[in-house]
Protein backbone atom coordinates (compact mmCIF):
# COMPACT_ATOMS: atom_id res chain seq x y z
CA UNK A 1 0.00 0.00 0.00
CA UNK A 2 1.20 3.45 -0.87
CA UNK A 3 0.28 6.78 0.05
CA UNK A 4 1.43 10.52 -0.40
CA UNK A 5 1.21 12.97 1.90
CA UNK A 6 -0.43 15.77 0.18
CA UNK A 7 -0.97 18.54 3.27
CA UNK A 8 -2.11 18.32 7.17
CA UNK A 9 -5.22 19.50 9.58
CA UNK A 10 -3.97 20.28 12.85
CA UNK A 11 -2.16 17.26 13.93
CA UNK A 12 -2.73 14.63 10.91
CA UNK A 13 -1.38 14.13 7.50
CA UNK A 14 -3.41 14.83 4.50
CA UNK A 15 -2.59 11.08 2.40
CA UNK A 16 -3.61 10.22 -0.83
CA UNK A 17 -3.43 6.67 -1.17
CA UNK A 18 -2.57 5.22 -4.40
CA UNK A 19 -1.54 2.28 -6.85
CA UNK A 20 0.86 2.27 -9.00
CA UNK A 21 1.64 -0.65 -11.44
CA UNK A 22 3.16 -1.92 -14.83
CA UNK A 23 5.37 -0.37 -16.87
CA UNK A 24 5.56 1.23 -20.12
CA UNK A 25 3.67 4.99 -20.61
CA UNK A 26 1.67 6.01 -17.66
CA UNK A 27 -1.90 6.08 -17.56
CA UNK A 28 -3.58 8.03 -14.55
CA UNK A 29 -7.03 7.13 -13.88
CA UNK A 30 -9.27 9.09 -11.34
CA UNK A 31 -12.24 7.93 -10.28
CA UNK A 32 -16.29 9.55 -9.91
CA UNK A 33 -17.65 10.56 -7.24
CA UNK A 34 -18.58 8.53 -4.80
CA UNK A 35 -16.47 5.85 -5.30
CA UNK A 36 -12.37 5.07 -5.30
CA UNK A 37 -9.81 4.13 -7.40
CA UNK A 38 -11.04 0.71 -7.38
CA UNK A 39 -13.76 1.55 -9.97
CA UNK A 40 -11.65 1.27 -12.61
CA UNK A 41 -11.40 -2.52 -12.38
CA UNK A 42 -11.93 -3.73 -16.17
CA UNK A 43 -9.81 -0.79 -17.34
CA UNK A 44 -6.72 -1.33 -15.42
CA UNK A 45 -6.80 -4.58 -16.23
CA UNK A 46 -6.81 -3.90 -19.94
CA UNK A 47 -4.16 -1.07 -19.83
CA UNK A 48 -2.05 -3.43 -17.90
CA UNK A 49 -2.65 -6.67 -20.97
CA UNK A 50 -1.85 -3.94 -23.53
CA UNK A 51 1.73 -2.96 -21.94
CA UNK A 52 0.77 0.59 -20.09
CA UNK A 53 1.64 1.72 -16.63
CA UNK A 54 -1.85 2.16 -15.10
CA UNK A 55 -1.66 4.69 -11.69
CA UNK A 56 -4.62 4.45 -9.74
CA UNK A 57 -5.38 6.70 -6.49
CA UNK A 58 -8.66 7.67 -3.92
CA UNK A 59 -9.37 11.06 -4.36
CA UNK A 60 -9.00 12.54 -0.42
CA UNK A 61 -12.32 11.78 1.82
CA UNK A 62 -12.85 8.43 0.00
CA UNK A 63 -11.71 5.29 -0.28
CA UNK A 64 -8.47 4.66 1.59
CA UNK A 65 -7.31 8.31 1.51
CA UNK A 66 -7.01 10.45 4.81
CA UNK A 67 -10.88 12.04 5.04
CA UNK A 68 -9.93 15.89 6.05
CA UNK A 69 -13.24 18.04 6.30
CA UNK A 70 -11.46 20.64 3.94
CA UNK A 71 -10.24 20.70 0.61
CA UNK A 72 -12.91 19.74 -1.86
CA UNK A 73 -13.03 22.21 -3.77
CA UNK A 74 -11.22 21.67 -7.41
CA UNK A 75 -8.16 24.04 -6.73
CA UNK A 76 -6.88 21.66 -4.10
CA UNK A 77 -7.99 18.28 -5.57
CA UNK A 78 -6.20 19.16 -8.60
CA UNK A 79 -3.32 20.40 -6.97
CA UNK A 80 -3.29 16.48 -5.30
CA UNK A 81 -3.08 15.37 -8.75
CA UNK A 82 -0.08 17.14 -9.29
CA UNK A 83 1.28 15.98 -5.99
CA UNK A 84 1.28 12.67 -7.24
CA UNK A 85 1.80 13.27 -10.96
CA UNK A 86 5.59 14.91 -9.02
CA UNK A 87 5.83 12.47 -6.79
CA UNK A 88 6.10 9.97 -9.54
CA UNK A 89 8.26 12.04 -11.66
CA UNK A 90 5.82 10.70 -14.60
CA UNK A 91 6.18 11.99 -18.39
CA UNK A 92 4.08 11.60 -21.30
CA UNK A 93 1.06 10.40 -19.49
CA UNK A 94 -2.50 10.16 -20.08
CA UNK A 95 -5.31 11.90 -17.48
CA UNK A 96 -7.95 9.77 -17.32
CA UNK A 97 -11.00 10.98 -15.45
CA UNK A 98 -14.31 9.88 -14.79
CA UNK A 99 -17.50 12.05 -13.92
CA UNK A 100 -16.13 14.44 -11.43
CA UNK A 101 -12.60 13.07 -11.52
CA UNK A 102 -13.37 15.10 -15.12
CA UNK A 103 -12.81 18.46 -13.20
CA UNK A 104 -9.69 17.10 -11.82
CA UNK A 105 -8.25 16.94 -15.34
CA UNK A 106 -9.84 20.22 -16.92
CA UNK A 107 -8.02 21.95 -13.18
CA UNK A 108 -4.74 20.48 -13.47
CA UNK A 109 -4.42 20.99 -17.37
CA UNK A 110 -5.42 24.87 -16.87
CA UNK A 111 -3.58 25.75 -14.05
CA UNK A 112 -1.08 22.85 -12.84
CA UNK A 113 0.26 20.61 -16.03
CA UNK A 114 4.17 21.70 -17.46
CA UNK A 115 4.18 19.12 -19.86
CA UNK A 116 3.76 15.83 -17.98
CA UNK A 117 0.70 15.02 -19.18
CA UNK A 118 0.33 15.10 -23.24
CA UNK A 119 -3.03 13.54 -23.86
CA UNK A 120 -6.22 13.73 -21.96
CA UNK A 121 -9.43 11.76 -21.46
CA UNK A 122 -13.19 12.83 -20.30
CA UNK A 123 -15.42 10.26 -19.44
CA UNK A 124 -19.11 10.86 -18.49
CA UNK A 125 -17.46 14.26 -17.36
CA UNK A 126 -19.14 17.19 -15.34
CA UNK A 127 -16.71 19.14 -17.84
CA UNK A 128 -17.49 21.74 -19.31
CA UNK A 129 -19.90 23.46 -16.95
CA UNK A 130 -22.34 22.01 -15.23
CA UNK A 131 -24.24 24.75 -13.65
CA UNK A 132 -26.69 27.00 -15.22
CA UNK A 133 -26.51 30.71 -15.34
CA UNK A 134 -26.97 33.45 -18.29
CA UNK A 135 -23.63 32.72 -19.82
CA UNK A 136 -24.30 28.66 -19.55
CA UNK A 137 -27.98 28.21 -20.73
CA UNK A 138 -26.97 24.62 -21.25
CA UNK A 139 -25.99 23.43 -17.54
CA UNK A 140 -28.15 22.22 -15.14
CA UNK A 141 -30.51 24.88 -12.30
CA UNK A 142 -28.37 25.34 -9.25
CA UNK A 143 -31.55 23.89 -7.08
CA UNK A 144 -31.22 20.45 -8.41
CA UNK A 145 -27.24 20.55 -6.35
CA UNK A 146 -29.05 22.16 -3.70
CA UNK A 147 -31.97 19.26 -3.42
CA UNK A 148 -29.09 16.71 -3.60
CA UNK A 149 -27.06 18.28 -0.65
CA UNK A 150 -30.07 18.19 1.43
CA UNK A 151 -30.81 14.51 0.93
CA UNK A 152 -27.45 13.98 1.51
CA UNK A 153 -27.55 15.94 5.03
CA UNK A 154 -31.24 14.28 5.53
CA UNK A 155 -29.98 10.31 4.81
CA UNK A 156 -26.57 9.86 2.72
CA UNK A 157 -27.22 6.14 2.51
CA UNK A 158 -30.92 6.66 0.77
CA UNK A 159 -29.37 9.37 -1.59
CA UNK A 160 -26.31 6.69 -2.88
CA UNK A 161 -28.89 4.08 -2.95
CA UNK A 162 -30.72 5.92 -5.56
CA UNK A 163 -27.53 7.38 -7.26
CA UNK A 164 -25.96 3.87 -7.40
CA UNK A 165 -28.84 2.58 -9.00
CA UNK A 166 -29.41 5.66 -11.80
CA UNK A 167 -25.42 5.56 -12.24
CA UNK A 168 -25.78 2.04 -14.23
CA UNK A 169 -29.29 2.84 -15.40
CA UNK A 170 -30.04 -0.85 -13.41
CA UNK A 171 -33.60 -0.77 -14.49
CA UNK A 172 -32.95 -1.03 -18.21
CA UNK A 173 -29.41 -2.60 -18.02
CA UNK A 174 -30.12 -6.11 -15.66
CA UNK A 175 -28.20 -8.03 -18.19
CA UNK A 176 -25.13 -5.66 -17.63
CA UNK A 177 -24.86 -5.40 -14.44
CA UNK A 178 -25.73 -7.58 -11.39
CA UNK A 179 -27.16 -6.79 -7.70
CA UNK A 180 -24.05 -7.94 -5.92
CA UNK A 181 -22.24 -5.29 -8.09
CA UNK A 182 -24.52 -2.70 -7.38
CA UNK A 183 -24.15 -3.80 -3.77
CA UNK A 184 -20.40 -3.11 -3.93
CA UNK A 185 -20.52 0.08 -5.46
CA UNK A 186 -23.11 0.90 -2.76
CA UNK A 187 -20.43 -0.20 0.00
CA UNK A 188 -18.21 1.59 -1.83
CA UNK A 189 -20.06 4.60 -1.38
CA UNK A 190 -21.12 4.54 1.85
CA UNK A 191 -17.82 4.21 3.38
CA UNK A 192 -16.78 7.47 2.21
CA UNK A 193 -16.47 10.50 4.26
CA UNK A 194 -19.84 12.14 4.89
CA UNK A 195 -17.79 15.77 5.10
CA UNK A 196 -16.88 14.59 1.64
CA UNK A 197 -19.90 13.12 0.51
CA UNK A 198 -21.35 16.50 1.01
CA UNK A 199 -18.50 19.30 0.22
CA UNK A 200 -17.86 17.82 -3.39
CA UNK A 201 -21.58 19.04 -4.18
CA UNK A 202 -20.80 22.37 -3.96
CA UNK A 203 -17.25 21.20 -6.65
CA UNK A 204 -19.59 20.45 -9.08
CA UNK A 205 -20.85 24.01 -9.93
CA UNK A 206 -17.40 24.78 -10.97
CA UNK A 207 -17.10 26.21 -14.40
CA UNK A 208 -14.31 24.88 -16.33
CA UNK A 209 -14.90 26.59 -19.66
CA UNK A 210 -11.44 28.29 -19.10
CA UNK A 211 -9.72 25.58 -17.75
CA UNK A 212 -10.82 23.92 -20.84
CA UNK A 213 -9.80 25.98 -23.42
CA UNK A 214 -6.28 25.89 -22.36
CA UNK A 215 -5.90 22.09 -23.45
CA UNK A 216 -3.83 21.88 -26.27
CA UNK A 217 -3.45 17.68 -26.30
CA UNK A 218 -5.12 15.18 -28.20
CA UNK A 219 -7.86 14.52 -26.20
CA UNK A 220 -11.02 12.24 -25.62
CA UNK A 221 -14.34 12.48 -24.91
CA UNK A 222 -16.26 9.81 -23.84
CA UNK A 223 -19.89 9.84 -22.92
CA UNK A 224 -22.94 7.72 -22.88
CA UNK A 225 -26.23 9.00 -25.06
CA UNK A 226 -28.30 7.23 -21.76
CA UNK A 227 -26.57 8.90 -18.82
CA UNK A 228 -28.98 9.97 -16.46
CA UNK A 229 -26.69 11.57 -13.50
CA UNK A 230 -24.59 14.09 -16.12
CA UNK A 231 -26.66 13.65 -19.56
CA UNK A 232 -24.36 14.27 -22.52
CA UNK A 233 -26.31 17.12 -24.02
CA UNK A 234 -25.44 19.32 -21.45
CA UNK A 235 -21.69 17.92 -20.87
CA UNK A 236 -20.12 15.68 -23.55
CA UNK A 237 -21.30 16.67 -26.36
CA UNK A 238 -20.39 20.12 -25.88
CA UNK A 239 -16.59 19.57 -25.50
CA UNK A 240 -15.17 19.53 -29.02
CA UNK A 241 -16.32 22.87 -29.45
CA UNK A 242 -14.36 24.47 -26.93
CA UNK A 243 -10.86 21.78 -27.46
CA UNK A 244 -9.75 21.78 -30.72
CA UNK A 245 -9.32 18.34 -32.29
CA UNK A 246 -11.07 16.67 -29.82
CA UNK A 247 -12.99 13.37 -30.72
CA UNK A 248 -16.35 12.31 -29.11
CA UNK A 249 -17.36 8.63 -28.73
CA UNK A 250 -20.70 8.17 -28.00
CA UNK A 251 -21.76 5.02 -26.59
CA UNK A 252 -25.26 4.34 -27.44
CA UNK A 253 -27.19 3.36 -24.44
CA UNK A 254 -24.61 4.36 -22.26
CA UNK A 255 -25.82 4.70 -18.59
CA UNK A 256 -23.28 7.01 -16.13
CA UNK A 257 -21.20 4.13 -15.32
CA UNK A 258 -20.29 2.80 -18.45
CA UNK A 259 -16.94 1.82 -17.47
CA UNK A 260 -18.39 -0.71 -16.09
CA UNK A 261 -21.19 -1.42 -18.19
CA UNK A 262 -20.05 -1.06 -21.79
CA UNK A 263 -16.59 -1.59 -20.68
CA UNK A 264 -15.37 -3.68 -23.63
CA UNK A 265 -16.45 -0.91 -25.60
CA UNK A 266 -14.80 1.82 -23.60
CA UNK A 267 -11.75 0.32 -23.12
CA UNK A 268 -11.70 -0.36 -27.19
CA UNK A 269 -11.74 3.40 -27.27
CA UNK A 270 -9.11 4.31 -24.48
CA UNK A 271 -6.77 2.10 -25.98
CA UNK A 272 -7.39 3.19 -29.98
CA UNK A 273 -6.81 7.11 -28.63
CA UNK A 274 -3.85 6.06 -26.50
CA UNK A 275 -2.00 4.48 -29.28
CA UNK A 276 -2.93 6.71 -32.14
CA UNK A 277 -4.98 5.01 -34.05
Amino acid sequence: MAFLTVGKENSADIEIYYEDRGSGRPVVLIHGWPLNGGSWERQSAALLAAGYRVITYDRRGFGRSSQPAEGYDYDTLAKDTWHLLEKLDLKDATLVGFSMGGGEVARYMGKYNEGRVTKAVFASSIAPAPRQSGSNPEGVDPAIFEGIKQKIEKDRFVLLEWFVENFFNADVLKDRISKPAIQANFNVAAAASYQATLNCVDAWLEDFRDDIKQIKVPTLVIHGDADRILPIASTGARMPKLISGATLHVVKDGPHGLNWTHAAEFNEALLKFLEGR
